[in-house]
């Protein structure tokens, strides 16, 4: 066994935000509630996903402007936006308007790329312009100048009554440095550290290169290897910040009923985690079930995890609220300080009852 890590520096969960498309509110509700016990329970950070056209939360900018107002401690986060889906001057002007709102509490992640399923919805996306949208990395720069105060054009001054700024309004200083991209291969790790964003690594990576089969589709080994390109061309070096993002699910507090169902879920979803899959040959980290002290054991012998301390770990798709209660409890009160972590101003005195 490998000896253990550097302790754990900062703990936060990823969530995906389900809710019953005929009935949306209790499960966006349910989101918010989650967000408020992870702040209860000392989380430093909670992250919502992002799907268009899905049953899960499509617009996490709004569900993080209502958490702002629900928390006041607990950082806020996107795992990840596609930008290809957004305009990066509006999205700008709302991660302002959030960080804000939240006290400089938000951490935007994004991407870039074509939408999914592009051919399908690029006309109701993009009706004029389908095939001249820009998806490369540029749309990432720009709404890194936009957020970070650079000029978004050349008027300003007053016209009559109203005064205009040549900057993205409002501007809020703290988020440029908080801004995160999510990646999975050497060239996105690359290009994040060239830019000085943050890293968000998470349970796929891309198989690519000639040394990938000599790694024998060693998913951790991967993994290091694009912490250690995102660092190595960070100016911050081997202080850059990044975040690791596995699917862990502790079972320390779970019925034998949940123990069973979290097992079958992870049994379902191995075979994926063998060998890469499809064309962009992803490859899946297992899932990581059982008790927190064999999870941490886990952990401290995987070559990416060693080399961070800061994790958002991932709530598995299409579990119930009492499950995520459950493991985010375990990981809180259990696997947390198993791997060295300290909680934020733990609050355990129950949820709080909101007025009607």
């Amino acid at each position: 066994m490998p000896l253990p890590s550097q302790p754990l520096r900062k703990l936060g969960f990823l969530t995906i935000g389900l809710f019953d498309g005929a009935d949306p509110r209790p499960g966006h509700e349910t989101t918010l509630e989650i967000i408020e016990l992870g702040e209860r329970l000392g989380f430093d950070s909670a992250w919502v996903r992002h799907r268009h056209l899905q049953y899960g939360i499509s617009s996490p900018v709004a569900v993080l402007a209502a958490a702002s107002q629900r928390t006041t401690r607990i950082e806020l986060g996107t795992a990840v936006v596609p930008l290809g889906w957004e305009n990066p001057l509006r999205l700008a002007e709302d991660l302002a308007t959030v960080d804000v709102l939240s006290g400089g509490r938000l951490n935007p992640g994004v991407s870039v790329g074509p939408p999914m399923h592009y051919d399908q919805v690029k006309e109701a996306l993009y009706p004029d312009s389908a095939d001249t949208q820009d998806f490369s990395y540029d749309r990432v720069r720009r709404l890194l100048d936009f957020v970070r105060g650079e000029p978004a054009t050349d008027f300003h001054g007053t016209e009559g009554f109203e005064v205009f700024s040549d900057r993205v309004e409002p501007h809020s200083p703290g988020l440029g440095r908080r801004m995160w991209y999510g990646g999975g291969s050497i060239g996105s790790a690359r290009w994040a550290g060239e830019n000085g964003m943050n890293f968000l690594t998470s349970s796929v990576v891309k198989a690519e290169g000639p040394d990938a089969e000599s790694r024998g589709h060693d998913f951790a080994a991967i993994q290091l290897a694009h912490v250690r390109e995102f660092r190595a061309h960070h100016p911050d070096g081997d202080a850059a910040r990044v975040s690791q993002g596995l699917v862990v699910i502790p079972t320390d507090s779970a019925t034998p009923e949940q123990r069973a169902r979290y097992e079958e879920y992870a049994a379902k979803r191995l075979p994926r985690t063998t060998t890469p899959q499809g064309p962009a040959r992803l490859l899946f980290a297992p899932d990581l079930v059982g008790t927190s002290a064999e999870i941490a054991d886990r952990l401290h012998a995987h070559a990416a995890f060693r080399e961070i301390d800061e994790v958002a770990f991932a709530l598995p798709f299409s579990f119930g609220h009492e499950d995520y209660v459950q493991i985010l409890t375990d990981i809180a009160t259990k696997l947390g300080p198993a791997l060295g972590w300290e909680p934020a101003a733990r609050e355990l005195e129950g949820p709080r009852v909101r007025g009607n």
